[in-house]
């Protein structure tokens, strides 16, 4: 089948979407060996010399809220999220690219736009006040780490676009090539 400008346009999306999702990837990759180095260094810090720091140890919970949250998307990308496949992995290609649109349309994005709107006051009152840790020493970011709660639907969401994008495609008799790349240090 030849290829359209709608369908041309679609891969375009897919790409852009998908390239951006690896570009965030490979940045949290990164945030988890900053991780992994400053959860170590509270344990050296507080076993070895009898030291501890609220500020890193709260660095480690938002280290691990960012990859855990902003990874959502990426995740999905992989198709690397929890799902029960006992016929899923039977389907053919096309019956697949059904459920995963219905997935998407009856799932995902209304659990998203959810997620999204019934955070938004949250997140807002929260960048009004500045808000900060509550324990002495602790950052004063809660804010910033609050705003998670709508990136994460938002990169969900768009994710979950470029995935339907090519189940659409695939139903139009011209299927992408899924990435199966996964990321390297």
């Amino acid at each position: 089948m030849k290829q359209t400008k709608t369908t041309s346009a679609m891969r375009k999306v897919v790409l852009a979407i998908n390239k951006s999702s690896d570009w965030l990837g490979n940045s949290l990759a990164w945030l988890l060996l900053l991780m992994v180095s400053v959860m170590l260094l509270v344990v050296l810090l507080r076993y070895g010399f009898d030291y501890g720091s609220i500020g890193l140890q709260e660095s480690t919970l938002y280290l691990h809220a960012l990859t855990f949250m902003l990874g959502a998307g990426y995740t999905l990308k992989f198709d690397d999220h929890v799902r029960v496949d006992v016929f899923y992995r039977n389907f053919t290609a096309r019956t697949k690219a059904w459920v995963d649109i219905l997935g998407f349309c009856l799932l995902l994005l209304p659990v998203c736009l959810f997620l999204f709107f019934s955070s938004w006051e949250y997140v807002i009152s929260s960048w009004q006040l500045l808000e900060g840790s509550p324990e002495p020493g602790g950052l004063p970011l809660v804010f910033i780490l609050k705003t998670n709660l709508l990136l994460m639907p938002v990169l969900l969401m768009l994710q979950g676009l470029a995935q339907t994008l090519m189940n659409v495609l695939t139903l139009l008799g011209q299927p992408m090539a899924q990435q199966t790349d996964e990321v390297l240090l």
